[in-house]
């Protein structure tokens, strides 16, 4: 073949030869040992519980710097407390009160989801976060009770004992199940069984989240339209007939306006808030604001004497120990085991929302 092209004018011009290009061989990409089925075992294990090698800190440590390091592991307190100066004190501070001011009337209605006593919401909404503070390590967790849990609890209790004539056996019961609760976290923490979370599909946690918010809204229709005689049940089916079985009769007027009006103050402090990021503190103040303009309104003009439910008597002092009413024997033992475990797991569910949604 000619290495030349003449073109139709006759002059020539060169044409690159067309030698064939050198290509290196690829380089040979080295096999993995093999592994027996033990040592398969091992490293699947190793990468599903300890894949953050939390050991790794002990390695090569003297004695008393590992007696350090597993106190700061087991309280991060003595970890990021050494850091800790009055600026952060104060936005802590600001943080805390802002908090203190949702939770108070949050968690007196957390407590009725569950058919307790509104002082058992509310030791339940300050002693959990002290606890906390010294044993946790996440930012973005608010401890506490949540209105699933609340709600799921007094669907599930309420399938035992009758919270209303039987209230001992009932708060017993609950004692007992909260109990187990928090023996089924502490066993998936100390298993490391968290990455259970990981199962769960996007849609399963939109699923989770819209029917749970759908359910807790229902069940709000009873303290909104002053509704005494409600069902038990959380179907949508059975609640709507709750209601409209009473539009005559059960519905209270009363209750009715307070509730509309204070809710119509919360959604536009929200959107205050929203629109005017200066603002910010408004919305959150805003709920126990309508706490405190609802107590004295109701107070004025003795609205309790036309049939609007109030919460009546708080308990003072803080609360006594309740370990011995505990079931540890018989039937109720295995009702609130088995409560308790589910309502730890959805707890757990419920928290990990934050970082999977």
């Amino acid at each position: 073949m000619s290495g030349r092209i003449v073109s139709d004018e006759g002059m020539g011009q060169a044409e690159p030869r067309n030698e064939p290009l050198n290509i290196a061989s690829p380089s040979k990409v080295g096999v993995p040992p093999k592994k027996n089925v033990w040592e398969e075992f091992n490293s699947v294990v190793k990468e599903t519980f300890f894949s953050d090698q939390p050991l790794r800190h002990f390695k090569d440590q003297p004695k008393h710097k590992k007696v350090a390091l597993f106190v700061q592991g087991l309280f991060p307190i003595f970890q990021w407390g050494r850091g800790y100066n009055f600026s952060k004190f104060k936005g802590d501070l600001i943080a805390g009160l802002t908090i203190a001011s949702l939770c108070i009337p949050q968690d007196i209605g957390y407590a009725k989801l569950a058919n307790l006593p509104s002082e058992n919401g509310l030791y339940s909404s300050f002693v959990p976060p002290l606890v906390y503070a010294v044993m946790g390590s996440s930012r973005d967790i608010a401890i506490g009770p949540v209105a699933v849990v609340s709600l799921l609890l007094g669907t599930l209790l309420g399938q035992v004992y009758d919270p209303v004539k039987e209230v001992e056996q009932y708060k017993r019961l609950a004692y007992t199940a909260t109990f187990f609760a928090g023996v089924t976290q502490l066993a998936l923490g100390f298993l490391r069984l968290g990455f259970l979370i990981d199962f769960l599909s996007h849609a399963a946690v939109v699923g989770f989240m819209g029917g749970a918010a759908v359910t807790i809204a229902l069940q709000q229709l009873k303290g909104l339209l002053g509704i005494v005689n409600f069902t038990k049940k959380t179907d949508i089916i059975s609640v709507m007939r709750s209601v409209w079985s009473n539009v005559h009769h059960g519905w209270n007027w009363e209750t009715i306006l307070i509730g509309v009006s204070f809710l119509a103050f919360l959604l536009a402090t929200k959107y205050i808030g929203k629109k005017y990021k200066k603002l910010f503190w408004i919305p959150a103040i805003a709920p126990l604001t309508s706490v405190i303009l609802s107590t004295f309104f109701v107070y004025i003009t003795r609205a309790d004497k036309h049939g609007v439910q109030i919460v009546r008597h708080l308990g003072k002092g803080i609360n006594p120990p309740s370990l011995d009413k505990i079931f540890f024997h018989g039937d109720d033992l295995t009702q609130g085991f088995k409560i308790g475990v589910v309502a730890g797991l959805i707890g757990l569910t419920v928290h990990s929302l934050i970082f999977i949604s």
